[in-house]
């Protein structure tokens, strides 16, 4: 079906759809299953995009009936028929690579932001975020675009937790616990070409990440709730890895817990095997004493005496955490379900 960037053709009978070049993949889906010739043109930025078919065979059983020839497309009714990836972001605010206000931080949005799909109007989130209509999946796109998180130097499109929206505060515990589930793909991803050890990037694409309580700030005095991650689903060079945080020394116990550099926790890790760029099913189940971490078919359960240890509060975290600084590195993840639960 060519592209043609002039006015339509003379005495071709057309559909006139206005409201962008999303609607246009689920028009021509439409029209494969049709054998009436049609011509649709989309108004967009820039000018006409034309596109036109030939006469196409069912897929299967009869061909849908278009309206007849000359009738207007029911605009309303097939922006509502639109697929668009079922995920709630009412509980989520994302973190961008970029600082386009310019306030020293990387850009975030609110889950008040993203809900109802509001962050199809934010065009600084365009570039990051946005859904692909031909597979149904909502795209976290990012770079080393300038902006980074305190303790990190890495780029992120990444979405945060948050029990009550608009609050970093309200964390839970492994007492609590917490089980989030997704289903995903790395879509596209940057050669390394710096690191010998690694044929492309890494990227993160799941968290459970560790923060010190506002209870504990308070009863120890520190001045600040940083705390490390305690899992990162971990995709390197087409392997889906957990790394799990344990303690250096079983023994250690009180405020030493508290202490959130290698000399205290360091990572164990699991290899769940290859998933290339297809698409793979996570699962992550916490709970105190214990952590169940399930891709595709398979189980891996960390069960040693620092996941009764754990001093932290935590929160998810999912979408596409890039580990480079090299300014031409990439990635594209695509997330088709992500749900949380919590008891």
């Amino acid at each position: 079906m060519p592209l043609v960037n002039s006015p339509m053709s003379p005495g071709k009978e057309h559909r006139i759809i206005t409201f962008g070049e999303l609607l246009i993949d689920h028009l021509k889906t439409k029209m494969m299953r049709t054998q009436i010739p049609v011509w649709y043109k989309a108004v967009i930025p820039g000018g006409y995009m034309v596109l036109t078919t030939a006469f196409c065979l069912a897929c299967s059983g009869n061909a849908e009936t278009l309206p007849g020839e000359g009738e207007p497309v029911d605009v309303a009714e097939t922006a509502d028929s639109v697929p668009y990836a079922d995920i709630d972001l009412s509980h989520w605010k994302i973190t961008l690579p970029a600082d386009l206000d310019h306030n020293g931080k990387p850009d975030e949005y609110q889950p008040g932001d993203l809900v109802n799909y509001g962050y199809r109007d934010i065009a600084a989130l365009s570039p990051f975020m946005y859904d692909d209509t031909t597979d149904v999946s909502l795209v976290f796109h990012t770079y080393p675009a300038g902006a980074t998180t305190p303790n990190s130097s890495y780029p992120r499109t990444e979405l945060r937790e948050q029990m009550t929206p608009g609050n970093n505060y309200d964390n839970w515990s492994l007492t609590e616990g917490g089980t989030m589930k997704g289903r995903l793909k790395i879509d596209s991803i940057s050669p390394d070409t710096v690191n010998s050890k690694y044929d492309y990037h890494r990227v993160i694409v799941m968290q459970i990440h560790g923060v010190i309580s506002q209870e504990d700030m308070v009863t120890y005095g520190f001045d600040s709730n940083h705390a490390p991650p305690l899992l990162k689903m971990t995709w390197i060079d087409g392997h889906l890895f957990a790394y799990k945080k344990t303690l250096v020394d079983e023994s250690v116990s009180g405020v030493d817990l508290y202490d959130d550099s290698s000399g205290t926790w360091t990572d164990v890790k699991h290899d769940f095997g290859e998933v290339g760029h297809d698409a793979f099913t996570v699962e992550i189940e916490a709970s105190y004493g214990e952590l169940s971490v399930t891709v595709n078919d398979e189980t891996h359960v960390f069960d040693d005496i620092s996941m009764e240890k754990w001093p932290f509060e935590n929160y998810f975290k999912a979408g596409n955490y890039l580990v480079t600084t090299d300014t031409t590195g990439f990635a594209t993840v695509k997330y088709y379900e992500l749900e949380v639960v919590h008891p």
